[in-house]
């Protein structure tokens, strides 16, 4: 019997990655039938709509990995993209700063990368940190000239637009509770009792990626362990503290890169995140808790191997997060000058962070394949610098499949 198809692809999540999948499967394979299902009320509501807003230079990852590839390539395409549909952005670079002695060698390592992957550095004295940043104080630094900002938000409603531009289809409020496979046909069922056929399915579902390729029938082989980034903005008339991007030089050990600033298209400076654990997937604040996905979280092997390994770089983060003047210290670092209260709480976000059993905290993109379907599985920061490419990747993978 022939089965009637509702699409060709259908993609879980409409964040950056999945949004921008969607894009550039109906770029490379026009007439394909895509539809996103996103279960927010609109695009971009969680990890993608709440970061910094940084085109990242790619500059921290490792030579030849996914994410050196796609953040180096990325923030290019992504200034391009900017561009041409004139969206908000600006190519401001950065500073990376070493405030401690024991930290030059590790800038220094970082100039070594920046040049492997191809990204003009430039390192600077302490005078030469004032003239770019005149209130930041440290030992030496290194200025990364491609970094920018973006309206991330601005970028994945732009891509919405072009993929159904193109005949894509975008359903928010489209929650996916079953995932089914029979022969080479897919099928989900919504929340509302909808159900969608397609020849293959995208998992770009971000906080969500580990439980839909479980409902899938695949072992996605590691766990979303979801933290929490924490920021502050400078207070208005404080702004003029920082002129750019300024960065603490990064601990190799985590993937986080330190409470950092940073000053958007709008102009307001964002002071962090702090990252502390989530106690839900959603968990924007302490107050969130649900309870079901936080027994996930904490009976899972490698969250308890992560906790032992790195307790008391935990325990700091979890000080900062409760203590404002704690919080404030750290930001002293690298700018004296800043008060307690000139740190005004903003919206916070949630890294959705892949975790193996064995307590490793997964370092790159991850992506798994299974007949039919594509799972992103690890696409945290720099995804969205990256996404373009990761959207070519992804819908590469999907299109083969289909073949």
């Amino acid at each position: 019997m022939r089965v009637a198809y509702d699409c060709d692809v259908l993609v879980i999540g409409g964040g950056i990655v999945g949004l921008s999948t969607a894009y550039a499967i109906t770029r490379a394979a026009p007439g394909t039938r895509v539809v996103v299902l996103e279960k927010e009320s609109g695009p971009a509501r969680h990890q993608t709509g709440r970061n910094s807003g940084v085109i990242h230079s790619g500059i921290y990852y490792r030579p030849g990995s996914y994410k050196a590839r796609f953040a180096v390539g990325g923030a290019a395409e992504m200034v391009e993209f900017c561009a041409e549909h004139d969206l908000p952005h600006e190519v401001t670079g950065k500073l990376i700063v070493a405030t401690e002695r024991d930290e030059l060698p590790r800038l220094h390592a970082l100039v070594q990368r920046g040049r492997e992957n191809g990204i003009p550095v430039r390192e600077l004295g302490p005078a030469q940190i004032a003239e770019y940043e005149p209130a930041v104080r440290g030992l030496a630094a290194i200025h990364v000239g491609t970094t920018g900002v973006c309206d991330y938000g601005a970028v994945a409603r732009q891509l919405a637009r072009l993929a159904e531009d193109a005949g894509g289809s975008v359903r928010y409020g489209a929650d996916v509770r079953t995932v089914g496979r029979r022969g080479a046909t897919v099928a989900v069922r919504t929340a509302d009792g909808e159900v969608l056929r397609a020849r293959a399915l995208v998992n770009c579902a971000g906080l969500h990626s580990d439980r839909i390729a479980r409902l899938a029938g695949d072992d996605p082989g590691m766990r979303i362990v979801p933290f929490r980034g924490e920021y502050f903005e400078l207070a208005a008339d404080r702004t003029d503290l920082v002129r750019g991007l300024v960065y603490p030089v990064p601990d190799p050990a985590f993937p986080f890169l330190g409470v950092h600033l940073t000053r958007g298209v709008d102009g307001t400076v964002h002071v962090g995140p702090n990252a502390v654990p989530a106690l839900a997937r959603e968990g924007y604040d302490w107050a969130t808790v649900r309870p079901g996905e936080l027994a996930e979280t904490v009976t899972y092997p490698g969250a308890w191997r992560i906790a032992r390994r790195h307790w008391r770089y935990g325990a700091g983060e979890v000080r900062r997060s409760l203590s404002r003047s704690a919080f404030t210290t750290a930001v002293r670092r690298l700018l004296p000058a800043v008060r307690a209260e000139d740190l005004i709480p903003a919206p916070s976000g949630v890294r959705a962070q892949a975790v193996l059993r064995d307590g490793t905290l997964v370092d790159d993109f991850l992506f798994a394949q299974s007949p039919g379907m594509v799972h992103v599985l690890n696409a945290p920061s720099p995804a969205a610098t990256a996404s373009l490419p990761i959207g070519r990747e992804v819908a590469r993978r999907v299109l083969a499949g289909l073949e």
